[in-house]
């Protein structure tokens, strides 16, 4: 489960690793990004990049913020203040749609597949250009039929990668954990996304269907897909990620190579708590530490 073909620090960031450090190509960059809850501060994100073309995760305690950073990044949450573009596009204030058809999409921790659709028809929703949702379009079938012939076709394909082929004709709501993660991720690839973000992709998935997840996002990133994932696995994120961000409490704490962020003493306080001497990267369980601010993840 190695990340074998990693990538040496120089190619990622310009200068020294640490929080909010410039990347050489960055695909997104945050400024200034901050969402209040009332008194609680869940994200004061200063600066952060994210680097194209590599596996990124986004690490951190349960309550440091890293599900919400997600949500005001794809539109789905708003924040208090701040900016952040993709490839040059401003996105603030963009609904989340819009923010998809860019090619910047996301995942959840808690999959959205619609349950009375089969496995095909969700796949086939997550296409981009269909002609046959306009109401008009629609009651003239040679102006969507050929469009629609395409997007089988493509999502065909994708199942069978998935090994989801098998189920084409399910109920989506049949499948197990597992296999709805699969699907969602699956379905996200429909659009041909520049930049794919997964919201704890392994949550709630047999292990027997871990190594083929861990797999297929490995695969995003040789097909030329930007990853970047919330998980809470140390031992997945040090062998699959070429760059690791970790957030406390809102902030970016710590940035780097894995290898070297899993051993960083403000990394492992924020997990564990003070003096604590631990590699993170030996852990294979995830951890469940509660921030005092509350679990806003």
């Amino acid at each position: 489960m190695s990340n074998s073909k990693s990538v040496s620090i120089d190619k990622i960031c310009i200068g020294e690793a640490a929080p909010g450090c410039r990347k050489v190509d960055p695909i997104l960059i945050a400024d200034g990004v901050r969402r209040q809850f009332g008194g609680l501060t869940a994200v004061d994100v200063e600066h952060v990049e994210i680097p194209r073309g590599l596996i990124t995760a986004l690490i951190g305690p349960n309550g440091a913020g890293k599900t919400t950073f997600f949500n005001l990044l794809t539109g789905f949450d708003k924040p208090n203040q701040g900016n952040w573009s993709f490839e040059g596009q401003k996105l603030a204030g963009m609904s989340p749609y819009k923010v998809a058809r860019l090619g910047m999409i996301r995942t959840f921790q808690l999959t959205k597949a619609l349950s009375l659709l089969t496995v095909i028809e969700n796949m086939r929703l997550g296409a981009q250009k269909q002609p046959g949702e306009s109401f008009l379009t629609s009651l003239i079938r040679p102006l969507w039929i050929r469009r629609e012939k395409e997007i089988t076709e493509v999502a065909d394909s994708l199942l069978k990668r998935f090994k989801l082929d098998a189920k084409r004709e399910d109920y989506a709501a049949s499948l197990s954990g597992g296999q709805r993660k699969l699907l969602e991720m699956a379905r996200a690839l429909m659009s041909e996304p520049k930049l794919i973000m997964l919201d704890e992709p392994m949550a709630g998935v047999n292990p027997a269907l871990t190594q083929s997840l861990l797999d297929h996002i490995k695969d995003l990133k040789s097909n030329g897909t930007t990853v970047l994932f919330v998980e809470h696995d140390m031992h997945m994120v040090r062998h699959i990620s070429d760059w690791v961000i970790v957030m406390a409490e809102g902030k970016v704490v710590a940035e780097g190579p894995p290898s070297k962020v899993m051993k960083d003493q403000a990394v492992i306080d924020a997990y564990l708590g003070a003096h604590h001497d631990t590699d993170l990267g030996t852990m294979s369980k995830p951890v469940t530490t509660r921030s005092k601010k509350g679990d806003t993840k």
